[in-house]
């Protein structure tokens, strides 16, 4: 499987399950990053991290530490 981080921007992709523990898991799961969530990835910065997404309709910026928390699947 590939992690959020992976995917490259204009991908949909949907989320299949959070890795990690405790506060970190937490936070992702409070900004909409949920278990069969979709999420489109917008734009990266230019040195790639953070990089912008959408879900749940409203845009994201994630890091890609992060991102590497939460695996995918192609939406």
């Amino acid at each position: 499987m590939k992690t959020l981080k992976e995917s490259k921007v204009g991908d949909t992709v949907r989320v299949v399950k959070l890795h990690g523990e405790g506060a970190v898991k937490h936070r992702i799961m409070d900004m909409g990053l949920t278990k069969g969530a979709e999420v489109q990835i917008r734009k990266a910065a230019p040195l790639g991290d953070p990089i912008e997404v959408t879900v749940r309709g409203y845009a994201l910026s994630i890091r890609k530490a992060d991102a590497e928390m939460i695996e995918v699947e192609n939406a």
